[in-house]
């Protein structure tokens, strides 16, 4: 994802170590291809050295809750694949309009499928790249401009991922309240 979290962090504070039932739920890490099994085992051992979980209850949250933080890691990384994803489209997009305006219908195709390359062009090499982004700056077009074609074009897919966080985040906040919750009835008794 963003690289391997600093495993000095724990070294002074080791986290309980899970109960081998709740092990048979947190195997095998729920990974997608491209994703580092060490980031993955860093924010467990963040978590559980954080939760601390005191009972077989609080174990389950705290395995729910590292498949949780985790999603969020996940969605994260995705939803800004999708805006980097989406730039090309944009920039062809914006290519399209100042490269269409005033083509006859009979060039249409031709001119569509020149942009089209020039798009392709603008993310593979960079001497295009940097002849595209002059040549878009003496139109006017600037930065925020194509990272406006890039939401407008990805909004829907950049939503859903944001809900997904949203929901995540939520789901996350819920279980810590519980675990805080059990612990309060727990002191009190």
């Amino acid at each position: 994802m963003n690289g391997p979290i600093d495993p000095t962090i724990l070294q002074n504070n080791p986290a309980p170590t899970m109960p081998a039932i709740f092990q048979a739920f947190s195997r095998p890490a729920p990974l997608l291809p491209g994703e580092d099994l060490h980031d993955f085992e860093s924010i467990r051992a963040i978590i559980i050295d954080d939760v601390k979980p005191q009972s077989g209850l609080e174990w389950l949250w705290t395995v729910d809750l590292i498949d949780i933080s985790w999603d969020i890691v996940r969605y994260r990384s995705l939803r800004q694949k999708v805006l980097e994803t989406y730039r090309e489209a944009a920039i062809e997009s914006v290519l399209q309009r100042l490269d269409l305006a005033g083509i006859s219908n009979d060039f249409q195709q031709l001119a569509l499928s020149y942009t089209k390359q020039n798009a392709a062009q603008w993310r593979a090499d960079p001497q295009a790249a940097a002849e595209i982004e002059r040549r878009l700056a003496s139109n006017g077009i600037d930065t925020e401009t194509i990272n406006l074609e890039v939401l407008v074009q990805s909004r829907e897919l950049f939503l859903m991922f944001d809900a997904l966080i949203h929901s995540a985040q939520n789901r996350r906040a819920m279980l810590l309240r519980e675990i805080n919750n059990r612990r309060s009835s727990v002191r009190k008794s």
